[in-house]
């Protein structure tokens, strides 16, 4: 785990995060809040790509959650069989929606607890829709921000837990709303687990990073 970087630097790889992508998208495919939610439940150790090719078709016959549980879930299975542990997944996103219809009127809560408190969704699918859907600078980290957050000092943490408080405390807040889509994207694209790019990183001559590849 690398030290914490100092604000100066910090702000520095951010004006440079800024400048080549000033409005970094999230790459999960939605129609409205509620898919989003879907998609983002669905892509539990999964691949954004899969989950968008399963959901297409989904979404155009079910994108509420009272034409889910038309649906059921067998047919649900039906079109996300694809993705890894699809029965599971399943169950969840049926039970979801049924909790949406009969408790919030079939619409979609935007408070982190009433988030969570849905099946499928956990504190990370929870920021990640605050953050997409209602522009609340919420920091959700997967494997790729705890891949980049130690590796560079950004924001380093033993687990996703340290690591979203180091965001929140450590990256300026100017910065806050974007700030984990422009570090999935760099983990995802550039500093990859085995074969990182650092050769053509933004970032190279500020990151942490002792095994940097030519």
């Amino acid at each position: 785990m690398a030290k914490q970087l100092d604000y100066h630097t910090i702000r520095e790889i951010f004006i440079r995060f800024q400048q080549a992508d000033s409005e970094p998208k999230g790459e999960l495919e939605h129609v409205n809040v509620y898919t989003l939610v879907v998609a983002v439940a669905l892509s539990a150790q999964a691949t954004d790509a899969g989950v968008n090719k399963a959901t297409r078709a989904l979404f155009k016959i079910a994108d509420t959650p009272q034409k889910m549980l038309d649906l059921g879930e067998e047919g649900l299975i039906e079109h996300i069989k694809t993705i890894g542990l699809f029965r599971q997944k399943a169950k969840n996103v049926i039970k979801m929606s049924r909790i949406l219809v009969e408790d919030y009127g079939g619409e979609v809560p935007n408070s982190r607890a009433a988030l969570q408190s849905l099946p499928g969704v956990g504190r990370k699918t929870a920021n990640v829709v605050l953050n997409m859907w209602w522009r609340y600078p919420a920091q959700a980290v997967d494997t790729h921000i705890f891949r980049v957050g130690n590796r560079t000092g950004i924001c380093p943490g033993k687990d996703v837990d340290a690591v979203e408080r180091a965001i929140e405390d450590n990256i300026p807040v100017d910065f806050q709303l974007h700030a984990h889509h422009w570090l999935i994207l760099h983990g995802r694209y550039h500093c990859k687990a085995r074969k990182p790019q650092c050769g053509t990183c933004l970032i190279r001559d500020l990151c942490q990073f002792e095994d940097k590849t030519l």
